[in-house]
């Protein structure tokens, strides 16, 4: 896990200081909101509906217990008791007080965290697969390259002003977990038949008003000249980009008002003048941030612990790991999954006493390591299988067993137009009300793996777009209203949902969702077929015809 250096410390300790004397002048009305505004979104500081909220960058969703402590300390002290986690493998306090964030930002500092580049127009933080280092899939760990990538984006002085916010995704894995192509930039790992690991380059993937999946720009960018190529889309989207229209500001506007072809060769010319040049990795700076995500000392296999006799003894562990359970590399070890979504819970949101307990339980079952996933999870990335059964005990005392990953309650959902300022209807309560009506075990399980997604406005933080079943909250004269699209996906077979039919009220959504769940399991030609197999076999026909009739 990254450690800072001198200059991390002596950078976030600047930008605190810096920020504590805005914010004096801020309170005395020495700046007006206005004034103040570019000032606090350059700390991660939003000022949502009822109160302002403070995002923490979670660099790559990597975090130790220390961290987690520090997190759940804050959330006690400066907040209502509890952290929401995001789509972005962030932490956003929803409740501090603005004379309290200089101090908030100290108590971060002093853990190694901070919340620069979580909002404004400029390159946010990178994410990437919250199995990373770990997965028995991976051809490389992402994460020193997302480090590295860190580190050059920090207030990069071309790119603090970009037309619009700027979003990376890395992957190090063939499957795709960290929905690559729905960013400005998502980069997939791959190795040619030298052996020598290259980077396939998307460009202008994003979610919004206009969702767009990414197209390939390059298939295979060197390892050692992939900050070369970055900078080189960055420089062409810098210079190109519209900020005329906030709209239309984004890369994959861009791109898709140019032409790929014509981006591509832009970026190509920038590419070949930058190539070669200080941006080449020498071999010892990737060794030497590499040196800082080795893999733990794993332990010899306990031989004498029998996890199916354990799974035969407690149906609601064997739930747990075959639900919440993830192939380790490592022989003897598992990737677990702490889900942020209990029955009837808000999801994402921790209280201070359960990030405590993760901060614990990791330390003593994960070598002291906690991942955030882009779903709004917690992973412990490193646990032996022989500790599964004495983890998920603890889990079940603080009430995060529940064993639901990938299932249909393991849903994204944004904070919607319960906190924020932007929203057009409530996401929280319908969530929760999904989760109840499902709640059921055994149909979580006769149902597969099926993905949820709600936003509660077209800015899509909740990734509506790509649910299988996606929920978007709208209004319509003063009511709040909820379409219903199908068919979307983040994996590597990358689709857009296409909207159904008119909006419904937030007491017509369960129903709704019941109807293209009952819809899918009789038209399924399987069991082992999947509800998005079977959509993309079928198509939108029958569900449309469930859901609306002949109108």
């Amino acid at each position: 896990m990254y450690r800072y250096d001198e200059f991390d410390h002596g950078f976030v300790k600047a930008r605190t200081e810096e920020f504590r004397d805005q914010v004096e002048r801020r309170v005395a009305g020495q700046l007006n909101e206005d004034q103040f505004r570019p000032l606090r979104l350059m700390n991660g500081l939003y000022l949502q509906l009822h109160a302002y909220m403070l995002r923490v960058a979670i660099p790559y969703g990597t975090l130790s217990a220390t961290q987690m402590r520090r997190l759940a300390h804050i959330a006690r002290t400066y907040d209502r008791g509890y952290g929401h986690f995001t789509t972005r493998q962030n932490i956003q306090f929803n409740w501090p007080r603005l004379k309290d964030v200089p101090a908030i930002l100290d108590e971060l500092a002093g853990v190694e965290m901070h919340a620069i580049q979580t909002s404004g127009n400029c390159i946010r933080n990178v994410t990437t697969d919250a199995f990373a280092g770990a997965a028995a899939d991976e051809v490389i760990d992402p994460r020193p390259v997302a480090e590295i990538i860190r580190q050059w984006s920090s207030v990069h002085p071309e790119f603090t002003y970009l037309p619009r916010k700027f979003k990376i995704a890395i992957t190090g894995a063939p499957n795709d977990r960290a929905a690559v192509k729905f960013h400005d930039i998502g980069l997939m790992a791959s190795a040619n038949a030298q052996g020598e690991i290259g980077w396939a380059v998307h460009v202008g993937g994003g979610m919004g008003r206009t969702p767009m999946i990414g197209k390939l720009i390059n298939g295979f960018v060197p390892h050692a000249d992939l900050l070369a190529y970055l900078e080189s889309i960055l420089r062409v989207y810098n210079r190109y980009g519209r900020r005329d229209n906030k709209y239309k500001a984004r890369v994959k506007i861009l791109v898709h008002e140019e032409g790929l072809d014509a981006i591509r060769d832009q970026v190509e010319a920038e590419f070949e003048a930058a190539r070669g040049g200080v941006l080449t990795l020498p071999q010892t700076e990737l060794d030497r941030i590499a040196a800082y995500f080795v893999p733990p000392e794993f332990a010899e296999v306990a031989t004498e612990f029998d996890l199916e006799v354990e799974r035969r003894r407690d149906p609601a562990f064997a739930r747990f790991v075959e639900n919440n359970s993830f192939p380790h590399r490592q022989p003897g070890y598992a990737s677990v999954t702490v889900s942020l979504k209990p029955v009837g819970g808000a999801p994402g949101d921790a209280s201070a006493e359960q990030m405590d307990v993760l901060a614990d339980l990791a330390k003593k079952y994960s070598f002291g390591e906690l991942r955030v996933s882009h779903e709004q999870n917690i992973v412990l990335p490193h646990v032996a299988i022989s500790d599964l059964r004495d983890l998920h005990a603890g889990l079940v005392a603080a009430g995060l067993a529940t064993g639901n990953i990938g299932s249909i309650t393991d849903m994204i959902a944004c904070p919607g137009l319960d906190y924020c300022a932007l929203a057009n209807a409530r996401s929280i309560p319908v969530a929760q009300e999904l989760s109840r009506r499902f709640a059921d075990p055994a149909r979580q399980k006769q149902i597969g793996p099926l993905k949820i997604k709600i936003s509660g406005c077209i800015n899509a933080c909740g990734h509506h777009h790509v649910g299988h079943i996606g929920i978007l909250g709208v209004e319509k004269k003063g009511t709040e209203l909820y379409q219903i699209t199908i068919g979307g996906d983040a994996t590597e077979q990358a689709s857009i949902g296409t909207i159904l039919g008119p909006g419904l009220s937030a007491e017509q959504v369960p129903g709704a969702v019941e109807t293209l769940v009952d819809t899918y399991l009789l038209a399924r030609a399987s069991p082992e077929e999947s509800f998005i197999a079977a959509h993309r076999r079928l198509g939108d026909a029958p569900f449309k015809e469930a859901l609306y009739g002949s109108r």
